[in-house]
């Protein structure tokens, strides 16, 4: 397979055609082997328009989805980027490659032992991997100027809005029926405000199913 044709057809078929317009966001997707975070038998799946099963009830986004979320929170180069999970790794490359440093709390060490080997065959050194619960953020390292929820969630709990600085953003899909809303958090005067972005079919994130358990 042609992983270079593929990966362009993903940028004119799936990312430009759905309202990505961040020319930053377009370069990394298209220099970025998105194959290279995936089992070798998946390989040939990376660069479907869909959420791909990579195992233990876990999925990559579908490129579309995770490109208008990146896009939404307006990525700069300084940025210091929480991620809530990391599937195989691809979201937290996409990160990596536009902010400054990237940390990702994972709850399951075998996806996130093989982002840590694609990243560094990618030559990717500015992300830092905590094993532990994703469900109350990374506060040891607060406060961040993004967060990014690799899943949908039920719910934002405030013990991880409240890990944005002020004018920070966090972007996830935010599911509590059958369909997702993209969302938008901001941080302003020490008070969050959310913004509804569009519709998003995305699996649950593992640990956020049950929004009762959370504090506000």
């Amino acid at each position: 397979m042609n992983f270079e044709v593929a990966r362009e057809n993903m940028i004119q078929g799936q990312i430009l055609p759905n309202m990505v317009y961040d020319q930053r966001v377009i370069a990394v997707m298209k220099e970025l082997p998105r194959e290279e975070f995936f089992l070798d038998s998946q390989k040939a799946l990376a660069y479907l328009d869909s959420n791909i099963d990579v195992g233990d009830g876990r999925y990559s986004m579908e490129p579309r989805v995770l490109a208008r979320l990146i896009q939404s929170a307006h990525i700069i180069s300084t940025d210091i980027i929480l991620s809530i999970g990391c599937a195989l790794g691809y979201s937290v490359a996409v990160l990596a490659r536009l902010g400054s440093t990237v940390f990702v709390v994972e709850n399951n060490k075998a996806l996130a032992d093989h982002a840590a080997r694609s990243f560094d065959k990618l030559g990717i050194n500015n992300v830092v991997i905590i094993a532990g619960d994703p469900t109350t953020g990374y506060p040891e390292q607060a406060p961040y100027d993004v967060i990014f929820a690799d899943g949908a969630i039920t719910a934002i709990p405030n013990t991880i809005a409240n890990q944005l600085v002020e004018g920070g953003r966090l972007v996830g899909v935010v599911k509590t029926g059958k369909t997702g809303k993209a969302t938008l958090m901001t941080r302003h005067k020490g008070i969050c405000s959310r913004r509804l972005l569009f519709d998003a079919s995305v699996p649950l994130l593992d640990g956020f199913e049950d929004p009762n358990k959370f504090i506000f």
